[in-house]
């Protein structure tokens, strides 16, 4: 998989500045995995701790599409790998492969460009069931950011855990 990591523009209106610190994000997810094995990106690096990379893929994958597809744009579909809406599910990486990890988390950040590309503005809102109350488009983006930005994190443990492998 070709990755190509942009850094965001240091002056730019509000959705650019928030679409490119997201997609700066996701570059650097796949970036962390880039060049690994199935069974390098299903290592465990410091173990009892089950956290894998092709793990936090499929979490992503996940969370994507809970937060664009399911709350902003109001889709009843399930979660990609459990119909019983259970996160934790994504984690677990055995039978999984990263060609199938990275082609649904590339679906869904797709779908997530393209609903929030259709939105009207950030001001967007919409019912998150799971906290009770309604949420902004704004908010889900800096949200986004935020779990990449945390995950990206333990990527780079993970990363350098399973070959040596530190930066990007």
């Amino acid at each position: 998989m070709a990755v190509e990591r942009i850094g965001p523009p240091t002056v730019a209106g509000e959705r650019e500045m928030l679409r490119a610190f997201l997609d700066y994000h996701r570059a650097t997810l796949a970036l962390k995995c880039d060049g690994l094995s199935d069974e390098e990106l299903r290592r465990r690096s410091m173990p009892p701790s089950t956290l894998t990379l092709l793990g936090l893929v499929r979490h992503m994958a996940e969370v994507e599409r809970a937060w664009f597809r399911r709350v902003i744009n109001k889709e009843d579909v399930p979660l990609v790998w459990s119909e019983e809406g259970d996160y934790q599910a994504a984690y677990d990486p055995s039978g999984s492969t990263g060609a199938e990890a990275f082609a649904a988390w590339q679906a869904e950040v797709e779908h997530s460009r393209r609903i929030e590309r259709a939105a009207e503005s950030l001001d967007v809102t919409a019912y998150q069931p799971r906290w009770g109350e309604e949420v902004s488009l704004r908010l889900v983006m800096l949200h986004m950011i935020h779990e990449y930005a945390r995950h990206n994190g333990h990527a780079d443990f993970l990363r350098e855990g399973v070959d040596g492998t530190v930066g990007v």
